[in-house]
């Protein structure tokens, strides 16, 4: 029986640790707070310690790291984090699985790959950057094994008011009413399902070829926001509106709220068309993103039960 360690207690932590615990991994969950999640064991630490998260790791196969800091702490949080992780790898021989986002490529160009050059347009996408660049650069060292997967916004059970297709988002649209978005929702979007990702994950920590470098997790559908409202109509026989907020709004809000003013920062991801290709994911793994209707029908289901 394997040993794995996830660092963060969040809904991609959850469903990684759900599926490592169902395949017969021992799973260690770790958070500051110690969060409980079903399947695996929680542990206290601080993952920007490195001592302490090197106590927490030792012994277990795989470090992924899941944690997500809020959007205006980034800059703050992000780099000792990648550093506590560095140095936890390089001291227990746990190869790190770094869950990613697109953030680094900036206002694409075309769909994003995981050769797509880095041309970050905000700084979460320059911080997310440099801490690749981090991990290769200790793997180019002889330091650590590591790979990324990258996927765009996520979706599925759980997801809640800090997801652009979470409840807040599907619960008006579920009574009938407006919802309201960020940027062009007539705009093509790539979603990723919380299930593929954490499957893409395990992926990924399975096959020791599949390190040093980056992948992209497949994702269930690529329609506008607009495509989708119109899918939750037929599903559930309520049809709703979607309007996007303007970016004057967006950017006034931000006076006030820093997590909205870097909402407005990386609004550029909804004023263009967004589109995520795991081709080489897919044909690599034998993976296939779950259909659309099958998880956005579980999606539905979760936020009708709240």
């Amino acid at each position: 029986m394997a040993q794995q360690f996830i660092l963060g207690a969040g809904l991609i932590g959850a469903e990684l640790a759900r599926q490592l615990s169902a395949a017969g991994d021992q799973v260690l969950i770790g958070s500051r707070r110690g969060t409980p999640v079903a399947g695996a064991t929680a542990v206290v630490v601080n993952g920007s310690d490195a001592h302490a998260l090197t106590e927490a790791v030792r012994g277990s196969e795989t470090l992924f790291i899941c944690t997500n800091p809020p959007y205006h702490t980034w800059a703050e949080e992000w780099p000792p984090i990648g550093r506590a992780a560095i140095a936890a790898a390089k001291a227990t021989g746990a190869k790190i699985v770094l869950m990613g986002n697109l953030y680094a490529y900036g206002v694409p160009d075309g769909a994003m790959t995981a050769q797509t050059p880095f041309n970050p347009h905000d700084s979460k996408g320059q911080i997310r950057a440099e801490l690749w660049q981090s991990l290769l650069s200790a793997q180019e060292k002889g330091d650590i094994r590591a790979a990324e997967v990258r996927a765009s916004d996520y979706f599925g059970p759980g997801s809640s008011v800090n997801a652009h297709l979470g409840d807040r988002f599907f619960g008006p649209l579920l009574e009938g009413k407006t919802t309201q978005v960020v940027g062009d929702p007539s705009l093509k979007h790539s979603w990723a399902y919380l299930p593929d990702i954490a499957e893409t994950l395990i992926a990924v920590a399975r096959e020791e070829d599949a390190l040093s470098r980056a992948w992209v997790t497949p994702h269930s559908s690529h329609d506008s926001r607009l495509r989708i409202a119109d899918q939750v109509a037929e599903l559930s026989g309520v049809q709703g509106k979607v309007i996007g907020i303007p970016g004057w709004v967006l950017r006034g809000m931000g006076l006030f709220n820093p997590r909205m003013r870097e909402v407005a920062a990386s609004s550029y991801q909804f004023t263009h068309e967004f589109i995520a290709d795991s081709t080489e994911t897919e044909e690599r793994f034998g993976l296939r993103a779950t259909p659309f209707e099958q998880a956005l029908h579980t999606t539905l289901d979760s936020i009708k039960a709240l």
